[in-house]
C-alpha cells in the first residue's frame, strides 16, 4: 500500500473518519492528564513560583506553532510537485490551527515573561520571529480567501509558505543564532545537564506535548475532510449552473 493512495479525496476522507475517534481519545487522555497533573500535582518553582506552570501550555503551543508551519511547507511542496489536491487542502486546513497555537504561545509567553523579565514584550530575536510567523499565518489565510481560483490560490500560498519557513526556522533557532536576548534555549531534552528542566515538570509536560500533537492531528483531519466536502460541493454547484 502506497501513501499516495490517500491523495484520493474519498480514500482520505474515509480513513480520516475512522481515525478521528481514536485521535480524539488520545487528546482527551493525554492532554487532560497532563494539564491536571501539571497544574494541580506539581510543586511551585523556588524562583518562579506558580507562574512556571504556564510551561504546560506555552511550550507545547510554541512547538506546534513552528511544526505546523513545517507540515504546511511539506504538503505545499507535495502540491507543487505532484498536484495532489488533498495536500493543498491539508495545508489550508492546518493554517488556522497553527495561527491559534502561535497566538497562544505569544499570549502565554507574555504572561510568563512579565513577572520574570519585568515586561510584557521584548524585541527579543525569538519573540520577534514568532510575531512575524503569526503575521505570515494571517497572510497565508488571507491569500487563500483573496484568490478565487483554488488551484491558483494553492500555488500562491505554497510560495508564501516557503518564504515564511525562514521565520519558522528563526523562531525555533534564534537563541542559537544570536547569543543576545532574554529568551532561554530549549531545556526539554536537557534533563541530565546542569540547570535542567526539573523532572517534576518534565513528565506532565511530555503528556501535554503529546496531547497538543494529537489535538493538531484531530483538527487537521476534521478540517481537511470539511475542505474536501466544500470543494466537492462547489464543483457540483458549478456543474448545475452550466447545465
Amino acid at each position: 500500500m502506497s501513501i499516495w493512495e490517500y491523495a484520493n479525496p474519498k480514500k482520505f476522507a474515509e480513513t480520516a473518519s475512522r481515525l478521528l475517534p481514536w485521535v480524539a481519545a488520545v487528546v482527551a487522555i493525554s492532554l487532560g492528564a497532563g494539564l491536571i497533573w501539571g497544574f494541580f500535582f506539581t510543586p511551585d518553582d523556588y524562583k518562579q513560583g506558580a507562574t512556571v506552570k504556564i510551561i504546560f501550555i506555552h511550550v507545547p503551543a510554541a512547538m506546534m506553532a513552528v511544526n505546523v508551519w513545517g507540515m504546511m511547507l511539506v504538503t505545499s511542496l507535495v502540491w507543487l510537485i505532484r498536484r495532489h489536491h488533498v495536500s493543498a487542502l491539508a495545508a489550508k486546513a492546518a493554517a488556522p490551527v497553527g495561527m491559534v497555537f502561535t497566538l497562544v504561545a505569544l499570549a502565554t509567553g507574555a504572561f510568563w515573561g512579565q513577572p520574570m523579565w519585568g515586561t510584557w514584550w521584548e524585541w527579543d530575536p525569538r519573540l520577534t520571529a514568532f510575531l512575524i510567523l503569526f503575521l505570515f499565518y494571517l497572510g497565508y489565510m488571507a491569500l487563500w480567501q483573496a484568490v478565487e481560483n483554488p488551484d491558483t490560490a494553492a500555488d500562491l500560498t505554497a510560495v508564501l509558505c516557503m518564504v515564511g519557513s525562514v521565520f519558522a526556522v528563526l523562531s525555533r533557532y534564534a537563541v542559537k543564532f544570536w547569543n543576545q536576548g532574554l529568551h532561554q534555549d530549549s531545556t526539554i531534552l536537557k534533563v541530565a545537564e546542569k540547570d535542567p528542566l526539573d523532572v517534576a515538570y518534565y513528565q506532565p509536560l511530555i503528556l501535554c506535548i503529546v496531547g497538543f500533537i494529537a489535538l493538531f492531528v484531530a483538527l487537521v483531519l476534521y478540517r481537511t475532510v470539511t475542505e474536501i466536502r466544500a470543494r466537492r460541493l462547489a464543483v457540483l454547484m458549478a456543474r448545475e449552473r452550466l447545465a
